[in-house]
This record gives C-alpha cells, structure tokens and sequence, in this order.
C-alpha cells in the first residue's frame, strides 16, 4: 500500500510540490520556494509539536463527611429539575435556586465527598438587590415595562460545588508572523510581505483552575462571573452555610477535566502569544502542552442567583457573592432598537457603526 505525502507552504498553507527545474519545493498559489530538506525539516518539527497533549491527575483524597457534620443538615431535592441542594436541619420549606419551584426533603448523603474548601459570603441580599437594579440602569433597549413592573421572585444565597484544578505545564509554540511594508515610485506601490516562524517554549504553573461541578448550573455564567480571589480559601466547616443553600455536586470531577485542560491550553497559547511582538499579524502554527503534577480539590464557591419573570419567561441572574459582579442577559424592545437604529444609521450612514453604537445602549 503507498502513501501521499503532502507538504504545505508555510506562507499560505497550500500544497506544495518539487519542481524539477529549480530543484526546490515549490507553491503554485504564492509562488514561495523552498529548499528541500529544510521544508521536510520544519513539517517534522510541526508534526512534532502538534502531538496529542499528556496528563495524568492526582487523585483526589477520599474526603468524607463526619457523623457529627452530617446531625446538622439535610439534603433537598427538587421535583423538577431534579436539582439537589444542602440546608441546615431547620431549614423548612424552600425553592429550588434554579427553577424557583417548591423542593423537598432527602436526608441523603450516601456515596458524596465533603467539600475540602469554601469561600464565605462577604455580600448580603441587600448587596445582591442593589446590583441587580444598578444592572437594569442606563439599558436604553430595555422594555420599559421591565424595568417598570419588574419584581424578584426569588434571591438564594447559593454555595455552588466547584472543583479546582492544579497543573504544571511544559509547552512549546510555533508561531507564524508576517512583517508587512508599503512603498511606492512614481508609478507603482508596492505591497511586501515577510513570512516568520517565531518559536517559544516555556513552563507555567497553573493554580486553582475553577470548573463548576453543577449539572444544572451553566458554565458560561459561572465562568462570567468570575474572578474568585482564592486568598480567602477557608478550611470547609459546616458553620459557612448557616443561612445559605450548598448545592451538591452531581458532575463528578473526571468528567470535568476536559475543560480544565482547555482552560489551561487558553491561557497558556494567550500567554505565549503575549511575547510575540514586532509583527503585522502572528497565527498560532502549532502548539504542544504537556501537563504533569495534576491535582484537585472540592469546593464550595458563594453565589447569589436572582430570578424573575415578565412575560411568563424567566431571567436569571448571577452575582459573585465574594466580589459583587454581576451578569445575566435581558429581554430587548424591538420597537426600540430599529427606532434607534434607524435614527443612528442617518446620521452615521454606515450599518456597522449603527450597530457598535446600539451595543452601547443594550
């Protein structure tokens, strides 16, 4: 059985072939030549760095609740969304954090590890209220029935399961950069563009990767909310959640391991990427990162969910009950915006700009 070996430009990415004349590898869409063995030496090196990454990960300590822990909670569960969330024994009837529906007793902990950190609440409910109204404030598209008639249905002070990552990692980057000039005669102008491999390899340490290990919890608003400032990391003690609801994690953390590494590969191509100075456009070529002395840790970080209905749909909304930030989407007048558009659009005359500026007032 043979094989087609295919080699591609570095300059355009397209396949190149050897021209028997000039005895060189050869584009036929830019025209770029190449020596030989030089293009077979750089496909390898790419070949090279884009292999699959590496991990392994430490296993987590098989941290369970005490007797004495478990006398003063209980476990709720709601009927529908299936959601599970750990209040205090006293705590009687409550809602669900995330669908707002009524949630009933399971006295359950059976097979679930106890939390190794928590974050504390520094935000109250007040905090929380505040927030939302500041962030409906100067939203010109916002339905003014919305902001007229909104009320909260419901704040829970929530503490979400997250797990978090520890890695260290060898990376290498292979970056392709272009120098562009301009020029002209009296009559021509002149385009000339310069070709790079920019090479970069290096060690970081990553600490405290965040990867919720909610289910029911949407990873863009977590992420959205974040940063937590991990200074304030506090030893687990069943005395943080008085007053406040715990969800139980249901996304185990092996499952959640793939997006911790695509966290870390991110910011570790963002990172490598920031060195590259000098040149008119820089692609990333190729990349290989290597992870190792992986480890993780469970814990509970605070969060304040607010719901609210207007037009029999739901909005939820997300603030960082260490830091204050605060996100959640909200519904747009139709009406308004062409209103606006159309105003915007006379008097700049382009579709883009119209646009950028509308963005300005959602």
């Amino acid at each position: 059985m043979s094989t087609l070996l295919e080699y591609k430009c570095p300059c355009c990415g397209g396949a190149v072939s050897f021209d028997s004349g000039t005895q060189k590898m050869v584009c036929p869409f830019c025209d770029a030549e190449f020596d030989v063995e030089a293009l077979k030496n750089e496909q390898e090196e790419t070949d090279r760095n884009s292999q699959p990454e590496q991990q392994e990960w430490e296993s987590n300590v098989d941290n369970q609740w005490s007797t004495e822990e478990l006398n003063g909670m209980n476990v709720y569960v709601c009927n529908s969304c299936g959601g599970e969330v750990i209040a205090e024994e006293v705590t009687g009837a409550t809602a669900c954090p995330y669908c707002d529906s009524p949630i009933v007793l399971k006295s359950s902990f059976s097979g679930d590890l106890r939390p190794d950190f928590v974050i504390p609440f520094k935000l109250d409910k007040k905090a929380a209220k505040e927030a939302m109204f500041a962030h409906l404030k100067g939203k010109k598209l916002l339905p003014k029935v919305f902001r007229d008639e909104n009320h909260i249905d419901e704040i829970k002070g929530l503490y979400v399961p997250f797990w978090l990552f520890n890695s260290s990692t060898d990376s290498r980057y292979i970056f392709r950069a272009t120098k562009v000039r301009h020029w002209s005669d009296s009559k021509y102008e002149y385009t000339e563009t310069s070709h790079y491999n920019v090479y970069r390899d290096g060690k970081l340490d990553f600490r405290n990767i965040p990867v919720d290990g909610s289910e029911k919890m949407a990873n863009d608003l977590m992420e959205s909310i974040e940063p937590f400032n991990y200074d304030d990391l506090k030893d687990f003690n069943t005395g943080y959640l008085s007053g406040y609801l715990a969800d139980k994690y249901d996304v185990e953390r092996d499952d959640c391991i793939k997006r911790a590494n695509e966290r870390i590969k991110n910011s570790t191509e963002i990172a490598f990427r920031n060195t590259v100075h000098g040149y008119t456009s820089v692609t990333t070529q190729s990349s290989n990162v290597n992870y190792h002395n992986g480890s993780s840790k469970y814990a509970l970080l605070p969060v304040w969910l607010l719901n609210t209905t207007w037009k029999d749909q739901k909005f939820t909304f997300a603030m960082n009950g260490q830091t204050g930030k605060f996100v959640g989407n909200l519904p747009m007048d139709w009406g308004l915006f062409w209103k606006w558009f159309f105003a915007i659009f006379a008097s700049v005359g382009g579709v883009a700009t119209a646009i950028a500026l509308l963005i300005n007032l959602m």
